[in-house]
């Protein structure tokens, strides 16, 4: 080595802020030696870049469905499906149970938004002007999140996509939060993850960089954003928590990229402020569920023999925008309809899982592990796992959670080819592991099978209390399992629908699935295959389905009897939805008085059904004005409305307290509505305080609240966010609601293109107030109704002033049955000369002038483009 080469690695110090060499003031570098220097700096770099690139490429090439690093992957690129990615408000995180989440949002369709592909997530999309910097992207377990992070970082290494950035740095947060308790400055952190890093300074502007942040929710830190812990240099040490809140903030490196991957309970934990977009992934649409299966599966006859299974059961091919639930079918179906199979083919989600549970079995016999504990063990272990961290809310629990449930970890992840494909063992900085089902719906479905096994091999309600049920376990175990007093297993079916029930969030519902259709005759018969049953459900399914049917008559949450028609679904009952298919198909839905459980019954086949929910008309269901009934209706069928995109509720006698419901439905991050119509109902105040703060936050295009009485809640209606139609018809409307009107007119955040005022009391005051909005550049309205609103020819004149601005919009008017005279009439018609008049139909029928008195019918403009349309009689002109 040369003096040189020894003196550049002596002068590079890892807390240097920017590219330059550290001098002393007594040395004495020539510019020659000095610039030697700077290029063996760029020589390292770019090897460090190209280092990191080749690393990152062999690390993320291949994929491991379903398993850690074990298994035979397969490279990415072979069987990679793009998945549909939206743009997405940050509005409310949603707490409902992911997999009830997954079977609302699956019917939205790729044309009713902007997909976003993975690798275009930090480009603006068209029309759009702004800088993004930090992206925040959602989306519930196993539809695909870290397969676009892995997907974006392997056309990155390659060379083919966002080759502008010139280091992406990917840092899970699982292995982040096993450092919680230690110190680093950003160098070091890097360092340490990333060792071809160490001759590398990052600070300065030189490098465009990427920093990865995957599984928020499985974030273990604490990221306190109120903290005043400010750090701006990559070289000062602090806790990992302060480094990232930093980072995420802007304080560190703030021309670095972020992007930040989480589900969406956890979304809220980063400031809607910190983020400049959020992404939303939602698995596989139609077109993409297909595509997945013909890439995994290479018979393509195969391939189509198993998706048209799939679309035979609504409740499975919901599931299939799971991209990890595409896998377990692919897996299952793949084995089962390529040969000669005895057995039915799964048509529940429980069939389906535990044909899975027993492949996977199955696959550990083909590796001839060492048999240090049985199946029938291991599974019931698994599943005592999966059912205390379940109850407790955790999906990634620690080694000590493990051996309390006599699993040994390291004899597990050798023998054990059952743990290594549904169970996922993830090794982190210092030796540290965490733990974690494959997905949350088999970590529920192992915690219903370990629930029944309890019963029918140990006579035990896991539901009792824990002392109690120790107790009795360690006692008598023996003794109830020989005795006559078995603990029921309907009872223990009630018990679970109650804690269903009870869980404000759903996290029990997909269990409760799980357990019921464990209880049926086919699933002892396919259990047995792995394992031994002390003792059949006998006729206890009747007394569940029974109850169950109770239970959907009393409740008054729709989303929690929803649940309950799939539990009966598991358990082979469609007696209820039967009756109402009956009803459907004879045409006489409206004219039936269906019961609670009926109303219950139609909203689920309604969900369930391949057709698209476009229009919900109240009145198809509830015939004449019986606004009492078409009130209880309306709360019945909340869960549909969400899912429509235009919804009819007028008179029925919808109130304040109707409005709170549906705020509550809006409220869903997937509602679909683009067109609501409140007329001729009873909304006051808190109604409309309660429709406009949720309707800023969602894509409704149309809302019509004609005929209520709006005349003191002018001021609380706010038509900002994406509101583009709004119909004030006869609402008793006054200058003063005009003066609010004309306000969110003026905003920059107004999308207002039609309004109704008609049959109001404005006046030409308020036809002042709105004139002034309309020559604000913000002001986007196209078309303006006023007709019967007492507007005189003072009101023209102010009109007219308003449509000669260079920037109203205004193409469509309506006065007609107003007071106006000739002269007010004349000034509206002499506009057509001026340069920027842009008015195309004015309405006028019905005032106080005659046709005679007004100059012109119809004219037509020079360039013969634009018609101008005076409408004067009452027949008026309908062109």
């Amino acid at each position: 080595m040369d003096d040189t080469q020894t003196s550049t690695d002596e002068d590079f110090s890892p807390g240097c802020s920017s590219v330059q060499p550290k001098r002393s003031e007594s040395s004495c570098v020539s510019m020659r030696s000095d610039g030697s220097v700077n290029q063996l700096l760029d020589y390292k770099s770019e090897d460090t870049k190209t280092d990191l690139r080749s690393n990152l490429m062999k690390k993320f090439e291949r994929l491991y469905e379903g398993t850690a690093m074990q298994g035979n992957p397969t490279l990415l690129n072979e069987i990679y499906t793009e998945l549909y990615i939206t743009e997405s408000e940050s509005g409310e995180i949603s707490n409902e149970h992911e997999v009830r989440q997954i079977e609302t949002q699956s019917r939205r369709t790729a044309t009713e938004d902007t997909a976003i592909k993975c690798n275009d997530i930090f480009r603006p999309l068209p029309g759009q002007d702004k800088t993004i910097r930090t992206v925040l992207t959602k989306g519930v377990a196993g539809i695909g999140k870290t397969v676009s992070v892995q997907k974006f970082i392997l056309d990155w290494a390659k060379g083919k996509e966002n080759q502008d950035i010139q280091l992406i740095f990917p840092l899970p947060f699982r292995e982040i939060s096993l450092m919680k308790d230690k110190t680093f400055s950003l160098s070091d952190l890097l360092h340490v993850f990333f060792p071809e890093t160490k001759e590398m300074e990052i600070s300065s502007d030189e490098y465009k960089v990427l920093f990865i942040f995957d599984g928020l929710d499985e974030c273990r830190l604490s990221l306190d954003f109120q903290s005043d812990v400010r750090l701006c240099d990559v070289s000062e040490s602090a806790s990992v928590d302060v480094l990232l809140m930093n980072l995420i903030v802007e304080n560190l490196l703030p021309s670095a990229l972020i992007w930040i991957t989480s589900r969406p309970a956890a979304a809220n934990l980063i400031p809607s402020e910190c983020v400049h977009r959020v992404t939303e992934v939602r698995g596989f649409n139609e077109p993409q569920k297909e595509e997945y299966f013909r890439k995994r599966i290479s018979d393509q006859s195969l391939a189509n023999r198993i998706i048209s299974h799939l679309k035979s059961s609504r409740s499975i091919y919901i599931m299939c925008y799971i991209p990890v639930f595409c896998w377990i079918s692919a897996a299952v179906l793949e084995k089962m309809l390529s040969r000669a199979e005895s057995g039915e083919i799964p048509k529940t989600l429980t069939q389906m899982y535990t044909h899975f549970l027993i492949l996977q079995t199955n696959i550990k016999h083909e590796k001839d592990y060492e048999k240090k504990v049985t199946d029938e063990d291991m599974i019931f272990r698994l599943g005592k796992v999966a059912f205390q961290q379940l109850v407790k809310g955790n999906l990634i629990f620690c080694e000590e959670d493990l051996r309390e449930c006599g699993i040994d970890v390291t004899e597990a992840s050798v023998y054990s080819g059952l743990c290594t494909q549904i169970f996922r063992e993830e090794f982190g900085l210092y030796q540290g592991k965490v733990f974690c089902f494959v997905h949350l719906s088999i970590q529920e479905h192992l915690a219903a099978l370990y629930v029944h096994l309890s019963w029918t091999n140990h006579n035990i309600n896991v539901f009792e209390p824990v002392t109690k049920q120790s107790f009795w376990s360690k006692v008598k175990d023996w003794f109830q399992l020989n005795s006559s007093e078995h603990v029921s297993l309907s009872e223990l079916h009630q018990r679970a629908v109650y804690e269903a029930l009870q869980s404000k969030n759903g996290h029990l519902d997909l269990f409760l699935r799980f357990l019921l259709g464990l209880s049926v005759e086919s699933h002892q018969i396919l259990l047995r295959q792995i394992m031994t049953l002390k003792r059949s459900s006998s006729d206890s399914d009747k007394k569940t389905v029974k109850y169950i049917k109770k239970k959907i008559r009393t409740i008054d949450s729709p989303e929690k009897s929803i649940n309950l028609f799939h539990c009966l679904n598991e358990l082979g009952d469609r007696s209820l939805v039967e009756e109402i298919q009956q009803y459907l198909k004879s045409g006489r839905i409206s004219e039936a008085k269906l019961s609670s459980s009926q109303w219950s019954a139609l909203v689920f086949l309604l969900l369930t059904s391949e057709k698209k929910l476009d229009k919900f008309d109240i009145s198809t269901f509830v015939c004449g004005n019986h606004k009492t009934i078409k009130l209880k209706v309306l709360k019945k069928m909340l869960p549909v409305i969400k899912e429509s995109r235009s919804v009819q509720l007028s008179d029925c006698g919808v109130t304040d307290e109707g409005c709170s419901a549906l705020a509550s439905a809006l409220r869903s991050n997937h509602s679909q509505l683009r067109e609501l119509n409140l007329s001729g109902n009873n909304i006051e105040d808190s109604g409309v305080t309660l429709l406009s703060a949720k309707l800023e936050l969602r894509d409704t295009e149309q809302l019509n609240l004609s005929y209520n009485d709006l005349s003191t809640s002018m001021e609380l209606l706010n038509p900002h966010g994406k509101l583009e139609k709004l119909w004030l018809r006869d609402c008793g409307i006054t200058d003063e609601g005009c003066a609010a009107l004309a306000s969110a007119l003026r905003s920059n955040s107004s999308h207002l293109r039609e309004l109704s005022l008609s049959c109001n009391y404005i006046g030409d005051l308020g036809v002042k107030l709105l004139c002034a909005a309309l020559e604000v550049p913000h002001c986007k309205l196209e078309k303006l109704w006023l007709c019967n609103c007492g507007v005189t020819d003072e009101g023209c004149a102010a009109l007219a002033s308003a449509l000669r601005s260079n920037h109203s919009h205004l193409r469509h008017l309506d006065l007609s049955r107003n007071k106006l005279g000739k002269s007010g009439v004349k000034l509206l018609s002499d506009l057509k000369d001026d340069p920027h008049y842009k008015l195309e139909r004015l309405y006028c029928c019905e005032n106080n002038c005659s046709s005679e008195d007004a100059s012109v019918k119809l004219l037509k403009f020079a360039d013969d483009t634009t018609l101008f349309t005076l409408i004067v009689s009452g027949a008026g002109i309908t062109t």
